[in-house]
């Protein structure tokens, strides 16, 4: 067992911040009990007197263990064709990869890894822990969500080749083709339920738009700007629920985003991304906290490892920065994050049956600048100790 002593605590969950409390952690690496004065007699103890105690950072759209970013290799990018919904990021991944340990030394332990964006449709996405023994057992969800881009990332790829996408218009003709395919699928499954002889081939890719049409999982779209609007519109059209990836420029379209019953969840950043015409020309992380005030489920991301981990504090700063209140902001990476990945019945808040997945700061994250990530715990188990 783990008891972790005399913390300020921020459970990110129904008990709020507690001045002065403790986190027993048991032999099953789950949380036991969170309250003050806990006594575990044979517990290794670590004393947080003086420091902030939280749950792990929820990191909801990142690439670690599939960018190699000393080689440049992209294990996570399928790019021979724009509609590659049969593919799953778990097969991508590097277990082993560096990206991970710097992840847990940032605080960072779940990441949501998703396919690379240069395809319209780029396969399934999964949750990983950032530590712990073989793949199979670091992964919480899988899949968690079917991911999807617009704009200029499948444009850039397809278009100097003069195939489809090099438009706007031709992103969203192949949305509306693979999804028509789906409801096709679909209602083919259904006829062969009494009818075996109308019973469609098995298809993986198929089968993966069915968990979407199906609202078993969302759509997890790389999108800017107008282009939000553009998904929203399908996502009318074919009745399925989306998170908006990236959202830069979500502030032009506050009523839409707040209105539409399909948005799981906004998912913003990174900053410090370059600027580019078009759909990637607007910066406004200060839409977090109007977002927020509306009721949308907000988190931010890293896009790692396009940016390094400790970005998604400094990100969650400007937030604050900028209006955000300093508990929402951490819930942005806390239990929002876990929420709209689907991972919140394990991970993004203390509370007893959920992982134990557990920072000590020596300072107040996203407020004060110098505050450190002094011990990175997961699964009961440190990771990481400065």
């Amino acid at each position: 067992m783990l008891l972790i002593k005399n913390g300020k605590v921020l459970t990110m969950g129904p008990q709020g911040v507690l001045e002065q409390a403790d986190v027993l952690i048991g032999d099953d690496g789950k949380i036991i009990e969170v309250a003050a004065n806990l006594e575990a007699p044979g517990a290794e103890v670590l004393d947080a007197s003086g420091k902030i105690v939280m749950p792990g950072l929820v990191d909801a759209h990142s690439h670690i263990g599939g960018f190699d970013t000393d080689t440049g290799a992209q294990d996570l990018n399928e790019l021979t064709k724009p509609q590659t919904p049969e593919i799953q990021a778990y097969d991508g991944i590097n277990p082993l990869d560096r990206s991970f340990m710097e992840s847990a030394k940032a605080g960072i332990t779940t990441s949501a890894i998703t396919p690379g964006s240069g395809n319209v449709i780029c396969g399934l996405a999964c949750a990983v822990k950032s530590a712990g023994t073989s793949l199979a057992s670091r992964t919480l969800r899988n899949p968690i969500a079917l991911k999807a881009a617009m704009g200029v990332n499948p444009k850039g790829v397809y278009g100097p080749r003069t195939a489809q996408p090099m438009s706007r218009l031709g992103v969203a003709d192949l949305f509306r083709d693979y999804f028509l395919k789906v409801k096709d699928y679909q209602a083919k499954k259904v006829q062969g339920l009494s009818d075996p002889e109308k019973m469609p081939k098995f298809d993986q890719g198929m089968e993966n738009g069915l968990l979407v049409l199906e609202k078993k999982i969302p759509l997890k779209v790389h999108c800017y700007q107008h282009d939000m609007m553009s998904l929203l519109q399908l996502a009318d059209e074919f009745d399925f629920d989306v998170t908006l990836d990236h959202a830069l420029g979500s502030s032009d379209f506050y009523d839409e985003i707040a209105s539409s019953k399909h948005v799981r969840g906004v998912i913003y950043g990174p900053l410090g991304a370059p600027l580019f015409g078009g759909e990637g020309c607007k910066v406004d992380i200060d839409c977090l906290a109007e977002l927020d005030r509306r009721g949308v489920c907000c988190a931010i991301m890293t896009d790692g490892p396009c940016f390094v981990p400790y970005m998604i504090i400094t990100q969650a700063g400007e937030a604050v920065r900028t209006g955000l209140d300093e508990l929402r902001a951490l819930a942005m990476i806390t239990i929002n994050a876990a929420k709209i990945i689907g991972c919140d019945d394990r991970v993004g808040s203390l509370e007893a049956g959920k992982d134990g997945d557990v920072l000590i700061f020596d300072g107040m994250p996203a407020v004060d600048s110098d505050a450190r990530n002094r011990c990175t715990i997961i699964d009961g188990k440190i990771v990481y100790q400065a």
